[in-house]
């Protein structure tokens, strides 16, 4: 547990320098065996010291006591539950991806081919209150299918089955929400077609 500890405070740095995780926003969990390691309530991702840690069970109690989880426990715990291939997950507020779901808008017309590749497209979430059940469930309906999603008027959530892939996975992201906004700026982006997008999807079955 500590190796992986170690692994995640790092990344929470390498967040923090990015400012992809700005003071208390944002969190970061593992698979643990058959529990899950999640920061605190009232961390900071880009500060994280061991005690910032705690490991709860899939039922979202505590297993490791005097500690308190991160209050998006039970989003965390879902996207494990659906997605068995998934072993970390980074909920971050990231400026670019926050933008867009904040203004409620979605990722998912194929404007650059690596996130065609990488993401298939990145949807938006219907807005339910931090924390609560309604998120969970406005969230959890796209997991299934997309690794990144945004959450209206809150932030992004990313799994992978790797720490590094989350990670490179959010950069890659963010940047592109960079990109979409600047193209709006030239007079809006240059969308591929069904199929080119359709032609990039099949790179990855190659």
């Amino acid at each position: 547990m500590d190796k992986l500890i170690s692994k995640l405070i790092k990344v929470g740095s390498m967040m923090g320098k990015k400012g992809y995780t700005p003071g208390y926003s944002g969190n970061i969990s593992a698979r643990f065996g058959e529990n899950i390691l999640i920061t605190t309530s009232g961390s900071s991702n880009a500060f994280l010291k061991e005690s910032d840690f705690v490991l709860i069970n899939f039922d979202g109690e505590t297993v490791i006591p005097d500690r308190k989880p991160s209050s998006e426990k039970k989003l965390h715990i879902e996207f494990y539950k659906m997605r068995p291939d998934i072993n970390f997950i980074l909920h971050v507020h990231s400026p670019y991806l926050s933008s867009f779901a904040s203004a409620g808008k979605d990722l998912m017309a194929p404007v650059m081919a690596e996130n065609v590749y990488y993401f298939k497209g990145i949807p938006l979430a219907e807005y339910g209150l931090p924390s609560s059940n309604e998120l969970v469930v406005n969230t959890a309906k796209y997991f299934n299918e997309y690794d990144c999603v945004l959450m209206a008027n809150h932030g992004v959530i990313i799994g992978s089955k790797s720490l590094d892939d989350a990670y490179l996975k959010l950069e890659l992201a963010e940047q592109y929400a960079q990109v979409v906004l600047n193209t709006y700026i030239l007079g809006g982006p240059s969308v591929l077609s069904e199929e080119q997008a359709r032609e990039i999807l099949n790179l990855r079955n190659q």
